[in-house]
């Protein structure tokens, strides 16, 4: 009967020693549980890269395209949208007249794969060099080609647009010699006519191939969900973006948070803190530039 106290007193270490072995073994396994999720998550971060990296590298204007996955509205903008300006210049002067503006929902996939062009012909606008342009629309996506070009012309005559340089003009022609064309199409003909030059545009994004300027009528319908202005200034940054890679330019990077994105900034793919912006200059001539980028 002695001698059960001393088992009783060597039995409380045994226990406290079995419950630390548990602790660790547990402790343990929740350190292996934990490098297999971090594991797991990097090789899906690593699936992902490639994913939204992959393809050429190239993108839109001066012999590429846009083909990145575009981001969702306000997915990158630090702007805040109550506070932005739904015009994309300062400028008081008016936008180019709107066209009609059909939904989403009419934006069609494919067209016929002929293209009518505008009977309209321009005055020369600007000086030094004038490159005389036509604008042709696919048959069969609904859109006028005789309105695209008018919108086209009031563009690149804006006093907000290239010529303001005082080296580069436009002229609106119809037939004849001509620099290079607009041309508005289905996302499947654009696709397959940039795709020809080499170009992926994923039925997405616009393209700048031979002589041809390539407008995705989805972007000329609808726009881009992370520019938060009209869609007549997106038309405009379109047209200036690409006719900007046209006379030389290439991309530019936002200057800073608060400030107007270039238009040879790819404002598609986010704002990275600017506001959206669709002219290369101010109404008072003040060029609205950014950092060189790729």
């Amino acid at each position: 009967m002695p001698a059960a106290p001393a088992t009783r007193r060597a039995s409380a270490p045994g226990r406290r020693s079995a419950r630390r072995s548990e602790r660790r073994r547990r402790q343990a396994r929740r350190r292996r549980l934990t490098v297999t999720v971090l594991c797991s998550l990097a090789l899906l971060g690593g699936t992902a890269f490639v994913v939204l990296h992959g393809g050429n590298g190239q993108d839109d204007g001066g012999a590429t395209s846009q083909a990145r996955p575009i981001p969702p509205l306000g997915g990158s903008r630090a702007a805040d949208p109550s506070t932005a300006p739904t015009t994309a210049s300062p400028s008081p002067s008016p936008s180019p007249s709107p066209s009609p503006s059909p939904s989403a929902t009419q934006v069609k996939e494919r067209g016929k794969g002929s293209f009518t062009a505008a009977t309209s012909n321009g005055s020369a606008v600007g000086h030094g060099t004038v490159r005389r342009y036509k604008v042709e629309v696919e048959d069969g996506i609904g859109i006028d080609p005789q309105a695209a070009a008018a919108q086209v012309q009031a563009i690149l005559g804006d006093r907000r647009s290239w010529t303001t340089d005082g080296k580069d003009g436009f002229k609106l022609v119809s037939d004849g010699i001509y620099d290079f064309t607009v041309r508005i199409a289905s996302p499947d003909t654009t696709d397959k006519i940039c795709g020809a030059g080499g170009l992926d545009t994923k039925g997405e994004v616009n393209c700048d191939v031979g002589k041809q300027v390539m407008v995705n009528s989805k972007r000329w319908l609808t726009g881009s969900p992370q520019f938060s202005g009209s869609l007549d200034d997106y038309r405009a940054l379109i047209v200036n973006h690409e006719v900007g890679h046209r006379i030389g330019h290439g991309h530019e990077g936002c200057p800073g948070k608060g400030k107007l994105a270039p238009a040879m900034m790819q404002q598609i793919y986010g704002l990275n803190g600017c506001l959206p912006n669709a002219w290369p200059y101010t109404a008072d001539g003040t060029y609205i530039s950014g950092p060189a980028v790729p």
